[in-house]
């Protein structure tokens, strides 16, 4: 559980102590957080005490009265000011006043809770206050992720596209110049590979739109009732050129129509993606099966390969953006790293579970579990 660190300043030792006692125990929780916030109350009685505590460590929230012996709380806060520390004050003072009020907001209190006051206008304000500082770490992690993920992004594009444009380049150099012959014949293996290597890049391209519009909540989605197994087969039947090319099988397995309420557009790239995967690291003359099932309360979708397998190390990462798992029998299958993130973030906004079971030159089973 996380804490926030709250210092009390007050020359009265029954206040501080009522501070303490009505915020030990308190926690603000929220729908949209993972776990509640506590506190942790340490106390000051004079301003200069407070000073100095706060010069040898951090306080989230500082609780001030204003009528101090010596130093006034009003120059605590000019402190806190002046020194850039981001703690956020709250004035506790029998002496409010318009001026005072003025001169503690120029320097940066944001509430005021004036004496006496009660456990629940205390809980209000630091609940208050709470929920700000929590909206601000989340921003500023999200920025930080934001900022990481372009760079990561911009890294893997630099990589992944440099290779490939660089080797159509010279392909369409050597056919321009002729060096192999003046029959179109004589250019084929070539022609080919640049049209692999546009395909990657177009693949890529394609991943990064789908992810775009899902994080920016742009994706418009249509949950219409569709019968699963059949775009399933439209997925299939899209693949087959690849997997004729790898001399893979793949085989649906269902008995009867299966009705669940999607976006066609969301399951086929699911299943596009899954299959992809399964038949590019598959062995040469394996197989794919999908099966299709209803069992009590749930929409089972399994699809299981005969391909190189994944290690228990790498399987944490898979649904990961960027990750692509690097390995000799990986590194001339082309890939952005987006595909599976990209289903499991399609999934959950279907309330939807994906599981994965993966053993290294076996295999690799995706469990899809739709609620009904």
């Amino acid at each position: 559980m996380d804490k926030l660190k709250i210092l009390v300043v007050d020359d009265e030792f029954g206040i501080r102590s009522g501070v303490k006692r009505i915020l030990e125990k308190f926690e603000v929780d929220y729908p949209f957080m993972d776990e509640a916030i506590a506190f942790e109350v340490m106390e000051a009685e004079t301003g200069e005490i407070a000073v100095e505590m706060i010069k040898s460590d951090f306080y989230n929230i500082v609780l001030l009265d204003n009528k101090l012996p010596g130093m006034q709380g009003v120059e605590v806060l000019e402190f806190i000011n002046s020194q850039q520390i981001d703690s956020k004050v709250i004035m506790i003072t029998s002496y409010a006043s318009l001026e005072l009020a003025v001169k503690a907001t120029k320097h940066g209190a944001i509430d005021f809770v004036p004496k006496p006051f009660t456990p629940q206008e205390l809980r209000a304000s630091i609940e208050n206050i709470t929920k700000q500082l929590f909206l601000k770490k989340m921003t500023t992690k999200l920025q930080k992720e934001g900022k990481q993920i372009r760079f990561q992004f911009l890294s893997l594009l630099s990589h992944e596209l440099k290779s490939p444009v660089n080797a159509v380049e010279g392909y369409l150099k050597i056919i321009k110049e002729q060096k192999n012959g003046d029959k179109v014949t004589d250019y084929m293996p070539m022609i080919e590979r640049s049209i692999e290597r546009l395909d990657a890049m177009r693949g890529m391209i394609l991943d990064l739109l789908d992810l775009t519009k899902i994080e920016s909540g742009q994706a418009k989605r249509n949950p219409v009732p569709v019968d699963i197994g059949e775009v399933a087969k439209t997925c299939v039947a899209t693949l087959n050129p690849l997997a004729i090319q790898k001399d893979v099988n793949i085989y649906l397995n269902y008995n009867t129509k299966i009705i669940y309420e999607f976006d066609v557009n969301d399951l086929e790239i699911v299943f596009n993606n899954i299959f992809s995967n399964a038949v590019k690291y598959n062995k040469n003359g394996g197989r794919v099966d999908c099966t299709i099932r209803e069992i009590e309360n749930n929409i089972e979708i399994i699809i299981a390969d005969t391909g190189i397998g994944i290690s228990n190390d790498d399987q944490a990462k898979l649904f990961n953006e960027f990750v692509r798992i690097k390995n000799k029998e990986t590194s001339k299958i082309p890939g952005s790293g987006l595909g599976l993130s990209i289903v499991k973030k399609i999934l959950d906004n279907y309330n939807a579970d994906i599981l994965l079971e993966s053993e290294v030159n076996i295999g690799t089973n995706v469990k899809i579990i739709l609620k009904k």
